[in-house]
């Protein structure tokens, strides 16, 4: 691929330097009376060609880029950093300029909405080891009367359909990893997402792979198996990549507000799923935002950042198939011993390892979901971090599951 892009250079070069040979030429030559005009002629074609060749070496350089390294581990996945007036980004931008193994492979984009001075200065003061660039339109967005006092997430929803068509149409990458400013990255950050990207190219069920687990709480969750993974229907962002193909789909329809839910919903989702870590590989520190710490005080400031460099690009990750992952994953589940909640919390019956708690509705989710400490909310019907219904936690340090019955046949999206 480096050769076709050097072939590429070199054609540019030639086509240049032949054209200014021949420009030089022409106006050396003695002017016989009328070939002014013809020679005026002639440079300004020569010089729209030279144009028109130099856009299409340009572009073929974009095709390089973006498609270069398919096959292994040299792809290109920029980072884009969604930033707006927190210059707390600081925090984000350091851990990524330092975990970041090679800038050539992980370039890192900033993209600033809201104008805010401040912050604008923290991410020039990154010089060229960031690029910056600028939402141009920050004007209020007209919404309905009841939703002003949401505009911040219309702001917000616009900003990401920017700098994603920045990402995708501008600079022409073939995938993205998206963080916004008050995340905190793992030490192991991007060799997890260089490790995932070619299970996302090669499983069309899947449809993104999130660096987050909603219910990744230190108590909740084995540090001790930092390289467990899992497959799961709903979407969980906060760290999380997509490709190009994706931003095809998403783009023409793409919502006014609450991108995060509105990708939640089954018309966006169609029965895709992400790939999510036991243990977290971000962690937000950001308190203060449009959602005025909604969640942050109960669940978000306890989420656990993996500390420990899991070699994922040396790992099989192929479990995470869909056909592989249903063939082990939920026998595992199925087969561990039922329990009722008031033995998990009585911490009785140790004995028998992992277990299963059984749920039969809406109501019975949330009422065990609230018992033991895990996020009780539904989107269009899917749980945080389920898969099939289930989602897989610790409770006093073993394994559970809290599953529908075995002949779950869907979600329903009533149950929100």
């Amino acid at each position: 691929m480096l050769k076709k892009s050097s072939l590429v250079l070199w054609g540019a070069a030639l086509f240049i330097a032949w054209n200014g040979l021949l420009l030089l030429f022409l106006w050396s030559r003695p002017a016989s009376p009328g070939e002014g005009d013809r020679l005026t002629a002639e440079v300004i074609r020569l010089a729209q060609d030279a144009e028109s060749e130099l856009e299409r070496q340009k572009e073929l350089l974009r095709q390089i880029h973006r498609y270069s390294g398919l096959g292994g581990g040299r792809t290109v996945l920029p980072v884009l950093v969604m930033a707006c007036d927190r210059s707390t980004v600081r925090r984000c931008l350091d851990k990524l300029l330092r975990y970041r193994p090679s800038a050539q492979r992980f370039p890192v984009i900033v993209s600033q909405d809201c104008g805010h001075a401040e912050t604008a200065r923290v991410i020039a003061s990154y010089g060229d080891a960031v690029a910056h660039i600028r939402q141009p339109d920050l004007s209020d967005i007209p919404v309905p009367a009841e939703h002003r006092k949401f505009q911040g997430y219309y702001k917000i929803a616009r900003h990401y359909r920017w700098a994603l068509g920045q990402v995708f149409r501008t600079f022409r990458y073939r995938a993205a990893i998206v963080v916004e400013d008050d995340l905190e990255v793992a030490p192991d950050f991007f060799e997890y997402f260089q490790a995932a990207f070619p299970l996302l190219l090669a499983d069309r069920s899947l449809w993104c792979v999130s660096a987050w687990n909603d219910n990744g709480k230190e108590q909740m969750v084995d540090v001790g198996q930092a390289e467990l993974l899992y497959r799961t229907d709903f979407f969980p962002g906060l760290g999380w990549l997509l490709l190009a193909e994706l931003w095809d789909e998403l783009e023409p329809k793409w919502p006014r507000a609450f991108w995060d839910d509105w990708m939640r919903q089954p018309e966006q989702r169609r029965d895709r799923s992400c790939v999510r870590p036991e243990v977290s590989r971000t962690m937000t520190f950001g308190r203060k935002g449009v959602s005025h710490g909604q969640f942050f005080d109960q669940y978000l400031k306890f989420i656990k950042l993996n500390d420990r460099f899991v070699p994922f690009t040396q790992l099989d990750l192929s479990y995470l198939k869909k056909e592989e992952y249903e063939r082990s994953f939920l026998p595992k589940v199925y087969a561990a011993p039922e329990v009722r909640v008031e033995e998990l919390q009585g911490n009785r019956r140790r004995e028998l390892g992992a277990v299963r708690l059984q749920y039969s509705g809406r109501d019975s989710f949330k009422a065990f979901a609230k018992a033991l400490g895990l996020m009780d909310d539904l989107k269009s019907g899917v749980p945080r971090a389920g898969y099939r219904g289930i989602v897989s936690f610790v409770y006093r340090g073993r394994r559970v599951y809290l599953a529908p019955p075995s002949d779950w046949t869907g979600y329903d999206p009533s149950w929100s």
